[in-house]
């Protein structure tokens, strides 16, 4: 057409001739490089810089091409989607603060609710400060929504729900039994055992079932008597059968140990004597009783995972472990003002160390090593319910003298009965059921 290859006017230069396909050539790649790349509507992320749970989110091809800033937004709002999912439901609910709430009122009172334990009654009893029923649990990373005693009875339709262990178990139970009392009268189906240790409540709208079995150690024991030991006996290799014999009927299980292993005991398995803790006249060796609690909470563990796998396959278990409820005692149990205050301990102001640290750390260890050896085990859920921390925070949250009715109606005394173990219903206690509850509605999504 007229037109003169460039390469033929350069002939006589035959050092120009060599170089110019080659500056062609390396002007051709740099051109295509930038078109490559900077034509792209966003480079794709490192898979570092999200968490591995996350979605990595990138291009399907580099050879597709949209509008850059409309992409771009919508895979930011993926990702932030995505991680906010993930943050409500890994929330950390143990880490937080109590945040006093005057507009909190609590979902019962002694009157409204007719399953109590007398020595909880703390309103009934003429406790005057009531402030101490303001304040609610707030966790750092997401917010607690309040109990919804609707959607746990429906959650547990035609379920049976265990509290397993020591009195605080029972006081555990009475909190949620008051809660849901308020949208729904259970019916007392069964009492056995001094104290009552052993009962049952049927919520009939629902068909939900919920029991207390009295086991302070979780493994056989023969409890002190004034006609036999001054000493608990504990067989740590044998699973209580009051109540592990009945794991076939039983949905959810929250099982909760600790105060009990303060006391005098001696330990076995099997036949064999492995010590004592504080049985001084025995010929037993003293070894303390961190070890036997460790014991005692493996072999109840080891003993619901098992029987669920050989005798129940299909069946779904879901299992909780209260930690360690720290105790307030400021001096004697009888001296006045034994645990005193009005408001709970600012966040950093108490912190869970020596024997409280120690128990909680046992038992958290021993779910941990639970879970890893049942992964493989369909249907069955096991958490640590971790309670030590916002227990330790509240000295205020206990009936103190109040565990009685109107203690200084005849005056102040030097002396007076207190409970600084148990919690008052309504009380601090409330907020364990929710998160409870909370972690329950994050396995059901």
């Amino acid at each position: 057409m007229g037109l003169t290859s460039p390469f033929k006017e350069q002939q006589p230069q035959s050092w120009t001739r060599k170089l110019l396909p080659w500056t062609i050539y390396a002007l051709a790649s740099v051109a295509l490089f930038r078109l490559y790349f900077y034509s792209l509507p966003f480079s794709p992320p490192s898979p570092d810089q999200f968490s591995p749970s996350l979605p990595v989110l990138v291009a399907s091809s580099f050879s597709s091409y949209s509008p850059a800033p409309a992409l771009q937004e919508d895979v930011e709002e993926e990702v932030e989607d995505a991680a906010s999912e993930r943050k409500s439901s890994r929330c950390d609910y143990i880490d937080g603060k109590w945040v006093h709430d005057p507009s909190l009122d609590p979902f019962y009172n002694g009157s409204s609710c007719r399953t109590i334990k007398d020595g909880q009654n703390c309103m009934a009893h003429g406790r005057p400060d009531l402030d101490f029923l303001r304040w609610r649990w707030m966790p750092h990373q997401c917010s607690l929504p309040r109990f919804d005693p609707n959607s746990f009875l429906g959650i547990f339709r035609n379920r049976h729900v265990a509290f397993v262990g020591d009195s605080m178990a029972r006081n555990q139970l009475e909190s949620l039994l008051c809660m849901l009392s308020s949208v729904s009268v259970p019916n007392l189906v069964y009492t056995n055992g001094d104290d009552n240790k052993f009962r049952k409540w049927h919520f009939p709208k629902d068909n939900v079932s919920i029991s207390v079995y009295w086991s302070p150690f979780l493994v056989k024991g023969v409890e002190k008597s004034s006609s036999g030991p001054a000493y608990n006996k504990l067989f740590l290799d044998s699973v209580d059968e009051r109540w592990a014999a009945d794991l076939g009927s039983i949905d959810m299980l929250v099982l909760s140990i600790g105060h009990w292993f303060l006391h005098p005991a001696a330990y076995f398995e099997g036949d064999r004597v492995l010590g004592c803790h504080y049985c001084p006249g025995s010929n037993f060796t003293e070894i303390g009783f961190y070890d036997a609690l460790r014991k005692a909470v493996r072999t109840a563990l080891k003993a619901v995972s098992e029987r669920t796998r050989t005798n129940f396959v299909g069946k779904t278990m879901d299992v909780f472990l209260t930690t360690f409820s720290p105790s307030h005692f400021e001096g004697d149990w009888d001296k006045f003002g034994a645990c005193s205050k009005t408001r709970p301990y600012g966040e950093d102001e108490k912190l869970v160390e020596g024997m409280d640290a120690e128990m909680r750390k046992i038992e958290l260890e021993e779910v941990q090593s639970a879970k890893e050896t049942t992964e493989d085990l369909v249907g069955f859920r096991l958490e640590a319910l971790d309670v030590t921390k916002l227990s330790l925070l509240r000295p205020d949250g206990h009936p103190g003298p109040y565990m009685y009715a109107f203690p200084f109606a005849d005056g102040l005394k030097d002396r007076v009965q207190n409970d600084c173990v148990h919690w008052c219903l309504p009380g601090p206690i409330d907020a364990w059921n929710e998160i409870l509850f909370a972690v329950i509605k994050g396995w059901s999504r």
